[in-house]
């Protein structure tokens, strides 16, 4: 099954998988806003609108999407890796790190 995947900005280092039913193996065409393509294999299965990594982001580097800092890797991960709760950090509505940064 070939799936579709958006990247919404250049700056954005995953996409989100538009198709339903997305396992292991599949092939997902991620398409920009200029019309590029890049094919990549999904490494486990995806849910529909959510994120698969485009490209490398290590441990602590900041995860983009629609052009904007959602939160950063908490682990290794590779072109075609489901990106959520497992291995992403999010940086948005955290009281505690806002109340850290106060601290500092």
């Amino acid at each position: 099954m070939n799936s579709i995947g958006l990247k919404v900005h250049d700056q954005d280092n995953v996409a989100t998988v538009c198709c339903e039913g997305v396992t292991a193996g599949d092939e997902i065409t991620v398409l920009d806003q200029a019309g590029n393509r890049q094919t990549l294999s999904a490494a486990a299965a995806i849910p529909y609108g959510h994120k698969i990594a485009v490209s490398p982001i290590a441990p602590g580097e900041s995860i983009r999407k629609y052009g904007e800092v959602i939160g950063t890797a908490s682990a290794t991960i590779a072109p075609g890796d489901y990106v959520h709760v497992h291995n992403l950090d999010s940086t948005r509505g955290r009281g505690d790190l806002a109340r850290q940064e106060e601290e500092a």
